[in-house]
């Protein structure tokens, strides 16, 4: 049997394996699932009396499909705009709270990218790091 990520089993082999007697190992081994998920359903199903399996939650880019008109023109219009501040500009807009990370996958996945504003203090590594020139010597500016 093959299981394939984001995706739950099926509700016969999610029957039989609440129905088996046995430790959370041989029920596993027997069925040819994980530990985790013996223990995990088990634990739903005392808890909750549900057999059934949770809905999935989309991937989190598809949480601003409804919005990628909008982001692309924001990004056109503000090119140098962060990812932070196009994540307030969601919340304050739209009254949409997403992390940066689903903004920044949003923009990858439209194929934005967002000009780097040069006007910003050099990272600290570049500064405190001597330059070496070729034959690896410091090289000081004259």
């Amino acid at each position: 049997m093959s299981w394939r990520r984001g995706q739950t089993y099926g509700q016969d082999l999610r029957d039989r394996v609440l129905a088996a007697t046995g430790s959370v190992r041989e029920v596993a081994a027997r069925f040819g699932v994980s530990p985790a998920y013996v223990a995990k359903a088990r634990l739903r199903r005392d808890r909750d009396g549900s057999t059934q399996p949770r809905p999935q939650k989309p991937p989190a880019p598809w949480l601003l499909v409804h919005l990628h008109d909008a982001i692309a023109a924001r990004v056109a219009a503000e090119p140098s705009a962060t990812i932070a501040e196009i994540r307030e500009w969601l919340l304050r807009v739209h009254r949409v709270s997403v992390s940066m990370a689903t903004v920044c996958k949003t923009l990858q996945l439209l194929g934005l990218t967002r000009k780097k504003s040069r006007s910003g203090p050099p990272s600290r590594r570049a500064r405190t790091l001597p330059r070496r020139g070729r034959l690896g010597v410091s090289c000081s500016p004259v």
